[in-house]
């Protein structure tokens, strides 16, 4: 800016340079004092994390508990460490059964408490993972015990296989059983004049309803009613199993909490300790006496000698992935999230990004298998397809390919898997929906309701056809719905080439229809019931490998070289003293908010070029 020669000019002039200098001195502070906290952060956190000997490892999950959590930034992760809130939202399914596996084996462990009151979010799939882990675990003779406030219905599976399970006196256990509950919009888009133009073949694709009904079909009722009862008998056995009760006991408990409350004064942990859900009712500081007992007080004399699992998981595993070069491989690739057209981070499947990942992994040259592990409820079809022939280029190659399938591997997810030489779900995976729709919204009555008009020419009869504010045209109409047609025909096609059956018999069990994991072996969609374990020793199998001649390659995002160092510098701020750590219960009325937000957050990612999507809405309740 030059010197103004106005006196008015020269005032303004100064006043903008008096300015410019603050900003910078300021914002320089601001970085010098974000420096200075994160090198403090490094130095002060950056020893390696020693495990007391006789300790109790604090087994407490915060956030939602995923197959593979959201890519975050390692230098906001470093800024959010040095700020104290570096806690994740997220914790990786793979990282909590690390924490067991090497548990079991350490000898500065002696026994595992589970706190599991933080955990938002986790998929029956998953909750049969911790299952076998801790099963695992209590091998070594080692002593498991739980403790909560209030225990949701996921978070008790988790304590229920704990040795003894406690709750506080006034918290207590709901279970609910599962549910499948959707909002409904027809009503709402009439009245702002939107037309919701949607194009499907399955009668039970319900994916779009949402927006076509203000209720849930019969065709959807039917076939949520089956899988949900799948899960349902799943959880009861678990449960059952772990508490020495019987699968119907849970059922009639449920029935009977009117009756139950009035007798007991309105007290839920009378009721779970009287159904034998607990083995006893402790406040905080009887718990935490009861542990001092077991493992002996820690240094300050303040609670019990432990380790968050968390800080565990530092001492035992490199903050950065070592894969031996030169050894063989199985490749194990993450399909998670909706199936986007594009790339996208971690967290979601990028079509662009998987096949990237599936390329890497197939053109190594000590690869010897690929296992793609899905948790997807599908997406875009063009992204789907564009990942599925990534893979049978592997496969062409004479590559073993076995898919390992998590809470959800459905619609675009199942699309990605039917050609594997192998599939292994798990009994509550949530799989099929082989189906198809095209969704595109259009305002021309919205428009017209608010005074607002279109007009143009164009150079043929299609010119324009895509203007969301002019409407679709009959011929337009009749195009979209030919090419869903067809790529349900694909589908079906596909299906049929990767499962040995006919076209026909893949139509009688497709029509868009959803199957747990248990239903679908039985049907033939997938080949067997187990873990990704189960899956990856099936791959190896194939590739003519025994135990101890291959190794395990999660194949991730490639940090740089400056990620990696800070990586490598970051340390956990894991709390020791889980009592100081909590997350907000979900609210009835936030909950009603993030499953709308929810369904919002579906139709922003509807970015298939061909408006043509193989997406199954099966999330439950």
């Amino acid at each position: 800016m030059d010197k103004p020669s106005s006196t008015v000019g020269r005032i303004f002039y100064y006043i903008w340079t008096v300015f410019k200098v603050n900003a910078v001195v300021v914002f320089g502070l601001i970085a010098l004092i974000l420096s200075i906290s994160f090198l403090v952060s490094i130095v002060s956190g950056g020893d390696k994390v020693d495990v007391p000997e006789g300790s109790a490892l604090v087994f407490a999950p915060k956030g939602i508990i995923t197959e593979q959590p959201q890519f975050v930034d390692p230098v906001q992760e470093a800024l959010g460490e040095a700020m104290g809130n570096g806690q994740p939202n997220e914790e990786s399914i793979y990282d909590l059964l690390e924490v067991l596996r090497n548990a079991k084996e350490d000898d500065r462990i002696t026994m595992i408490a589970i706190y599991p009151q933080s955990i938002v979010s986790v998929g029956p799939a998953m909750l049969e993972m911790l299952k076998d882990g801790f099963a695992d675990f209590k091998e070594s003779g080692k002593k498991v015990v739980a403790m909560g406030d209030f225990y949701s219905q996921a978070q008790y599976h988790i304590a229920a296989q704990a040795d003894e399970v406690y709750v506080h006196p006034h918290g207590g256990i709901l279970l609910e059983g599962y549910s499948r509950v959707r909002t409904y919009y027809a009503d709402m888009l009439e009245n702002v004049k939107v037309t919701p133009n949607v194009f499907k073949v399955g009668k039970y694709k319900s994916a779009i309803e949402p927006y076509l009904r203000n209720d849930m079909s019969d065709y959807a009722k039917e076939a949520n009613k089956a899988f949900l009862g799948d899960l349902w008998s799943s959880f009861k056995r678990d449960i059952a199993e772990a508490r020495g009760i019987s699968a119907e006991d849970i059922d009639t408990q449920i029935n009977n909490y009117p009756e139950a409350m009035k007798q007991h004064g309105g007290n839920f942990s009378k009721i779970a300790l009287e159904n034998k859900l607990v083995d006893g009712l402790k406040t905080r500081p009887e718990f935490r006496k009861m542990m001092m007992e077991a493992v002996g007080e820690n240094e300050d004399k303040t609670s019990y000698k432990q380790i968050h699992h968390r800080k565990y998981l530092k001492a035992i595993k490199p903050p950065i992935d070592i894969v031996n070069p030169t050894s063989k491989k199985v490749a194990v690739i993450i399909a998670k999230g909706a199936i986007v057209d594009g790339n996208a981070k971690e967290g979601t499947a990028g079509g662009d990004t998987l096949a990237r990942k599936i390329r890497r992994a197939r053109t190594n040259e000590n690869t010897a298998a690929i296992v793609l592990r899905v948790d997807s409820p599908g997406g875009s079809a063009f992204a789907s397809e564009v990942i599925r022939q990534e893979l049978m280029q592997a496969k062409e190659q004479g590559l073993p390919f076995v898919v390992s399938m998590g809470t959800y591997a459905a619609s675009g997810g199942y699309w990605i898997s039917a050609n594997a030489d192998e599939i292994w779900a798990r009994p509550t995976t949530i799989t099929g929906s082989i189906g198809i729709f095209g969704f595109i919204p259009t305002f021309e009555r919205t428009l017209d309701w608010a005074g607002v008009n279109r007009d143009g020419v164009g150079t043929t009869k299609l010119a324009g056809a895509m203007d969301v504010g002019q409407g679709l045209s009959e011929p337009v109409k009749e195009i979209i719905q030919s090419n869903i047609e067809n790529g349900y025909r694909r589908f079906l096609e596909l299906v049929s080439n990767g499962r040995d059956m006919t076209t026909e018999a893949v139509d009688e069990i497709a029509q868009g229809r959803v199957w747990s994991g248990v239903k679908a072996k039985e049907l033939g969609l997938v080949d067997n019931l187990g873990s990704i374990n189960d899956a990856i020793k099936a791959a190896a199998k194939r590739a003519e490998l025994e135990d101890g001649q291959y190794d395990t390659w999660f194949v991730k995002r490639e940090l740089s070289k400056n990620e990696q160092l800070i990586k490598q510098l970051l340390n956990s701020s894991a709390s020791d003293n889980i009592e100081t750590e909590s997350v907000k219960p979900n609210t009835l009325v936030n909950k009603l908010m993030l499953d709308m937000q929810s369904e919002l957050k579906k139709v922003q990612q509807f970015n298939d070029p061909n408006h043509a999507y193989i997406h199954c809405n099966c999330v439950i309740d």
